[in-house]
């Protein structure tokens, strides 16, 4: 994790770190990535994990894992 975190913050300005977020990930794990950031938005908007699900048509189960790990990443 540290390789990554260290590959990541020596990116010194968005369009490099673009470039190498799109060189890590694929098209689909960034659109993942994009739907968790959204789902930690709307949990913090205190949507309803089903309503999340509906308005960004995923499964229940990823805003659940998602409402999971912001919880988390706030008690940290």
């Amino acid at each position: 994790m540290k390789d990554l975190v260290q590959f990541l913050t020596e990116a010194d300005d968005k369009a490099v770190l673009e470039k190498r977020l799109k060189a890590l990930l694929t098209p689909n794990e960034i659109n993942e990535m994009q739907h968790r950031l959204q789902i930690f938005s709307l949990l913090e908007q205190g949507v309803p994990q089903r309503e999340i699900a509906k308005q960004l048509g995923v499964g229940i189960a990823t805003v659940t894992r998602g409402s999971r790990a912001f919880k988390e990443l706030k008690e940290a």
